[in-house]
């Protein structure tokens, strides 16, 4: 019989992006995170060091490649290398939020295609293993050539509609705020029984530009809008007029990354929104917070990845498959 049990031990690393998500993770795995000094010089160049052994050990460091996003990315790079030139039996790395991630594809001539790029960079620095949350496009995962666990919040999310009764409701309908994000919704729907509806948003970031067309019915109706992230709040903005002159009576906003550029957090509180639920995915500041918001922690269900996959057992668990 083979035995099972880790041959190594399980370390945590907490770089500048999200240091409360990783104490969450750290407490969800029961383990304390490791000891690591991050510094940048008056030029803005960085410097880590790590202030503890890690040979042989099992190493996850946790950083959302989030805003400031090329600092968080070059301190995460530079964070890998320290711990391969540490002599780390393996290394992880855990991205809440992969940045560059709406780069995915050539839509115009002689554009990259940044989220491989970024993902050339993690492998040729000696990655192992990446563990992310809600990608902004499945094919993502195949830009490495090392183990990706995907995991998603939509379960969480859509526990906020089910403890307060949206299941199965005959008032609810869930909404794809244009048309890239149907089987984002579709599963959405799926959790809370309930029926779909597609704005037909041909310009999503076009504020002057208000879809007339609604596939599905949503007079009457709560509807619950659902992306994977809100950046500028222009698209929810847009969405949530388009509804309500559609017939809807509450429209709600789901969004695993809470990006929040610039005005975002004004333009939720001016649209007609009643609640805005996101994850911590993002370090939110407090600047950008408001009474309507409502952020669920991602840290239990990280934590429990990370456990799974350090005791050699299957991430599918989480999904309610083996």
């Amino acid at each position: 019989m083979v035995d099972k049990k880790p041959t190594s031990r399980l370390k945590l690393f907490a770089l500048n992006s999200n240091r409360p998500l990783a104490e969450k993770i750290s407490k969800a795995v029961g383990i304390e995170l490791g000891k690591a000094t991050v510094q940048q010089f008056s030029d803005d160049e960085i410097k880590i060091s790590v202030d503890e052994s890690i040979r042989g050990d099992e190493v996850y460091i946790i950083q959302s490649v989030s805003d400031p996003v090329n600092t968080n990315l070059m301190q995460l790079l530079i964070m890998v290398d320290a711990l391969r030139r540490a002599s780390a039996g393996s290394i992880n790395v855990v991205i809440p939020y992969y940045g560059y991630s709406r780069a995915d594809r050539k839509a115009r001539s002689r554009e990259p295609i940044t989220a491989k790029l970024i993902a050339t960079f993690l492998q040729m620095d000696g990655v192992d293993r990446v563990v992310a949350l809600d990608l902004h496009a499945d094919q993502i995962q195949g830009f490495f050539d090392i183990p990706v666990d995907h995991l998603r919040a939509e379960s969480l999310l859509a526990s906020y509609f089910i403890d307060r009764g949206f299941k199965e409701a005959d008032d609810v309908v869930v909404v794809s705020p244009d048309h890239a994000s149907v089987s984002r919704a579709r599963r959405f729907a799926e959790r809370l029984d309930a029926p779909i509806a597609i704005i037909d948003n041909r310009s999503p970031e076009d504020i002057n530009t208000i879809p007339e067309s609604v596939i599905g019915n949503v007079k009457g109706k709560r509807a619950i809008l659902v992306d994977d992230m809100i950046d500028t709040a222009i698209k929810i903005q847009i969405s949530a007029k388009t509804l309500k002159e559609a017939g809807a009576t509450e429209v709600y906003a789901v969004a695993t990354h809470a990006v929040f550029s610039g005005d975002a957090a004004l333009r939720l509180q001016a649209a007609e929104v009643k609640k805005t639920i996101v994850t911590d995915s993002i370090d939110i500041p407090e600047r950008k917070k408001f009474a309507a918001l409502e952020i669920m922690s991602v840290g239990p269900l990280m934590g429990e990845a990370i456990s799974l996959i350090h005791n050699r057992e299957s991430v599918g668990k989480l999904f309610g498959r083996d």
